[in-house]
């Protein structure tokens, strides 16, 4: 009984205490993060008794040899329910069966006490008898031995079997010494043991409070970040329904404006072409005049009389027909002007298109600021939501019926540890008593085997063969009569080891059956949960202690088992039946509320126009500016041609040649001038004509520009159809879903707000119900009573030595036996055989 009262005591520490659970955190998926302060205790959860458990597993063997039978649940059962007394109902049928099965169930360590009581009984009488025996020169107590044929074998039978006896008693006195000595160093241990239990106990019940008064403050964080995202509504609103409206907006607007830039590039391009083509129509005039003026003087110069005189006239033939290569090779003149295309680019940027984009860009972009003005009275209506649930959770640490009874049970604790530091220094007193008895219990086994393995060392070697009975050695004499002494030390004091053998092997044998292995297995633990056990009137005894809830389901088992798990207190005791923090904490109804405001929430977003009719008109008009039917080729054609059809060089240079053949006279000097007019075109005229066309810069430019047109008029009046119907089905998107936009966003943004304290209000119900006080350091408290100090501090080592000292003591009998044998066979008698000289000395044998 006083297992289970420590046992319930635990138990009610348990209940109306808390622990601080091991490190738990949890993180949002929108960042918040909520962590419970980390707490170490000193305690450890399980005990290893060492290389010395292989020796208490070996007793623990011998016990299910010697009491083989299953726990009793139904015998201690029926115990605890006062059913059965000795005093006044023995003579009951079925107290009889139970005392039979009692019997049974003990048969056992029956047996083993009442042999060992035998042993108690009958080895002093016959100690007494054998010295009584002795003295009458009886039973071996004659001096005088024997001459046998097997002498020498008998000797050496008894050395050996006594040697072999002796060893089997040394381990036996070996387990005594380290089972005393380990159960000496595990009683100074257990206040170490206590203290760190007190302290795991006590910081149990001094963090609760401020673990959940940690876990409520979480609010704040969580309200901040609330408030902090219900402020930036303008981004996170009003900035989501402008993400959903932009991929259908923003290339819309993103096409008309380079549509913009690309009619005010289109018009520099036609300028600089138009210009460029101006320059080069006059170059070329001027070009074409200097060549006809230098073919007509040539034409009148072949008019000479000696152009009719050969060989001259075959050159004047040759220059005459020559005379056609001195026109102009290209028809720049016939290119049409671009001016009616040039004022109509002018008329449409008349309109300024960029700035008719930019309103539209203006009208979209200030979504989230209409978001943000709309919804000033909504989130202020949030905000005084969240902060009415926060005054309700601040509240909540008030209501939890766990700290009214933090004080007592800190009292309680103080005065459990002034009880053990104020009694286990007794405990320590009375162990060091027990430890001297164990040691001199011990020490006279030891001086006991001692005698005989000096007996058997001094008979051993001291032994003559040579020598007869009467004349052997002073040391073979003194071995007999060391082996006589353990003998006689043997009779006197081994009845006094077998009762101490006795009642230890009876004590700590129940002991393991009764209450360490139960424990362990937790069939104890099914025994108290035995329904109406402990209290007749209560179906749980412990749901009745707790709760005061008799018929619900709360078993010790269970409450060990999930204490052991570390469970929180608040799951591990049911505590729901008596507060439950579900109702306290109604996620629902709360994620209700915070809904309901957001479903106020009404955002208008219907005047975005993105382009008025103006630049719709200004679009068509561009499409119809003609730009797309002039054809550039044919200006890039006349750009690559060369200004002349021959260069003018090579036709100055073969024409002064031809000169030079004639004869002196004015038609050489013609032609030579003329030679000379076509070198001054070709530098003056021709040279920069085609480094204006061909190589120059400007031609560079011109042929960018026409390439440039050519790209941007491609396909104009599609590309602007396509970005009229692109802008309709815009606009139309806007007019026609952006409601539904809003309702998603909105959605959105208020779940994400609802999140928040949906996220910290069901960790705060799981860190209350599972983690805050989680209450492993009673099942550890309970372990260490009972597992650790009980059982392997205690019982183990006491059993330990019971069977090492009981089995040196149980071959104390055959050490007897044959130490008598061989002591005639050491030491020197009185009187011997009388044998013929002619023997062989060394074949006597003695016997008793």
């Amino acid at each position: 009984m006083a297992l289970l009262l420590g046992f319930l005591l635990l138990l009610e520490l348990c209940w109306d205490t808390s622990a601080l659970g091991p490190l738990s955190s949890t993180k949002g998926s929108d960042g918040l993060e909520f962590e419970l302060p980390a707490t170490n205790y000193e305690t450890k959860d399980s005990y290893q008794a060492g290389p010395i458990s292989v020796l208490f597993q070996i007793v623990q063997v011998f016990l299910r040899v010697v009491q083989p039978h299953p726990f009793p649940e139904d015998i201690l059962r029926k115990i605890l329910q006062k059913k059965f007394d000795f005093s006044t109902d023995y003579d009951k049928p079925e107290n009889v069966v139970l005392t039979l099965k009692i019997i049974y169930y003990e048969i056992g360590i029956i047996i083993c006490a009442v042999l060992g009581l035998l042993f108690v009984i009958l080895m002093p009488l016959v100690g007494f008898c054998f010295g009584l025996c002795r003295c009458c020169n009886k039973c071996g107590g004659e001096m005088h031995q024997r001459q046998k044929k097997n002498g020498a074998f008998l000797r050496k039978y008894f050395t050996v079997s006594l040697l072999v006896i002796c060893i089997f008693i040394s381990v036996g006195i070996i387990y005594g010494f380290v089972a005393n000595h380990h159960l000496r160093t595990r009683i100074e241990k257990t206040r170490k043991l206590a203290e760190s239990n007190l302290k795991d106990l006590r910081t149990l019940l001094i963090g609760t409070p401020a673990q959940i008064n940690y876990v409520l403050s979480q609010y704040t964080s969580t309200k901040e970040k609330a408030f902090s995202d219900l402020d930036n509504i303008k981004s996170l609103l009003g900035g989501g329904i402008h993400d959903q409206l932009r991929p259908k907006v923003i290339p819309v607007l993103d096409d008309i404006k380079a549509m913009a830039e690309s009619i005010k590039e289109t018009r520099e391009a036609l300028l600089n072409v138009n210009n460029t083509l101006k320059e080069l129509k006059m170059s070329t005039a001027q070009l074409n005049t200097s060549l006809s003026d230098v073919k007509r003087n040539l034409e009148q110069s072949l008019n000479d009389p000696m152009c009719s005189v050969p060989p001259v006239a075959t050159t004047c033939n040759n220059i005459r027909m020559s005379l056609g290569q001195l026109d102009d090779n290209t028809n720049l003149g016939q290119l049409p002007s671009l001016d009616k295309q040039i004022d109509n680019i002018n008329n449409v940027l008349q309109t300024d298109l960029s700035s008719l984009v930019q309103k539209g860009y203006k009208s979209f972009n200030d979504i989230p600021e209409m978001v943000q003005n709309q919804t000033t009275d909504i989130i202020s209506d949030v905000k005084r939501t969240l902060n009415s649930l926060g005054s309700d959770i601040e509240n909540m640490s008030e209501q939890i019926p766990i700290q009214d009874k933090l004080s007592d049970f800190i009292g309680y604790i103080n005065d459990t540890e002034t009880y053990i530091h104020r009694n286990l220094p007794t405990l320590e007193e009375y162990d060091s008593y027990r430890w001297l008895g164990g040691l001199i219990v011990c020490c006279l086994l030891t001086l006991i085997v001692v005698f005989y393995y000096l007996g058997l060392m001094c008979g051993t070697f001291g032994y003559d063969r040579h020598a007869t009975p009467t004349r052997r050695g002073c040391v073979s004499n003194t071995g007999g009569i060391f082996l006589m002494v353990g003998v006689g030390i043997s009779f006197l004091f081994c009845w006094i080891l077998m009762t101490i053998v006795v009642l230890t092997f009876v004590i700590g044998g129940n002991m393991e059956k009764l209450v360490c292995e139960p424990y362990q297995n937790r069939k104890l633990f099914q025994i108290l949960d035995t329904p109406y056990l402990l209290n007749e009137n209560w179906k749980y005894y412990l749901s009745g202690m707790v709760l005061n809830k008799p018929d619900i389901n709360l078993t010790f088992e269970q409450v060990y088992s999930d204490c052991k798990e570390n469970k929180g207190i608040y799951s591990t005791l049911k505590l729901e039946n008596t507060y439950n923090i579900s109702e306290h904490l109604n996620i629902q109804e709360h994620s209700r509320n915070l809904s309901n405001d957001f479903k106020n929430m009404n955002v208008n977003i219907d005047n975005i126009v993105l382009l008025d009719a103006a630049g719709r008109k200004n679009l068509m008009d561009f499409s119809s500016s003609g730009v797309d039917t002039i054809d550039y080729n044919v200006y890039l054609a006349e750009m690559g041609k060369t200004p002349t059809k021959v260069n003018l060089l090579s036709f100055a240079d073969d024409l002064d040649t031809k000169a030079n053949n004639l004869p002196q006279g004015s038609l050489k000097q013609s032609l030579k001038n003329n030679a000379q007019n076509l070198k001054t075109i070709h530098h003056g005229q021709v040279m920069p004509l085609e480094q204006s066309m061909k190589y120059g810069k400007a031609r560079s430019t011109i042929n960018q520009s026409i390439k440039e047109l050519q790209h941007k008029s491609s396909g104009l009046r599609v590309k602007v159809a396509n970005i009229l119907s692109s802008l309709d089905s815009a606009q139309d998107f806007l007019q026609t879903r952006i409601s539904s936009v809003i309702v998603k966003e909105s959605s959105k943004y208020g779940n994400m707000i609802i999140g928040y304290f949906e996220h910290y209000l069901q960790w705060v119900k799981i860190s209350i119900t599972e983690q805050i006080a989680a209450c492993k350091p009673v099942a550890t408290a309970l372990d260490s009573a009972v597992d650790v100090f009980l059982c392997s501090y205690i019982i183990d080592p006491m059993n330990l030595f019971w069977f090492g000292i009981g089995k040196a003591t149980i071959f104390l009998l055959p050490a007897i036996i044959f130490a008598v044998k061989l002591a005639k066979y050491y030491r020197r008698m009185d009187s011997e055989d009388v044998y013929d000289d002619s023997s062989v000395l060394g074949t006597w044998h003695f016997t008793l």
